[in-house]
């Protein structure tokens, strides 16, 4: 785990490298960019301060854990392109497992 952002619409990024094995799933995007990072983007995690994103929210209870840096993860979620940023992400983060 690189980085643990967290975000005006209750989301947390946790910006992580990924292990030798999975390198393939970086684009050209989160290589030149990110230096080989990706997202995992786990939404509705902390309290919502942006307007348009509270009914997103509400009544969803996130059960899953939130990294902090330098922590090793297991991580599911689907493999998505963000199309306005252009980097791959899982999106949602499923599950988490931190060891």
């Amino acid at each position: 785990m690189d980085s643990v952002i967290t975000e005006d619409d209750g989301d947390c990024h946790a910006w992580f490298h990924v292990d030798s094995q999975y390198a393939s799933l970086a684009n050209s995007v989160n290589n030149d960019y990110l230096q080989g990072d990706l997202l995992a983007e786990i939404i509705c995690a902390t309290t919502v301060s942006q307007q348009d994103a509270v009914l997103a929210c509400e009544n969803y209870t996130n059960q899953i854990p939130l990294p902090m840096a330098n922590q090793n993860i297991t991580l599911t979620g689907p493999y998505a392109l963000d199309s306005t940023y252009g980097w791959m992400e899982i999106h949602p983060a499923y599950s988490l497992l931190i060891s």
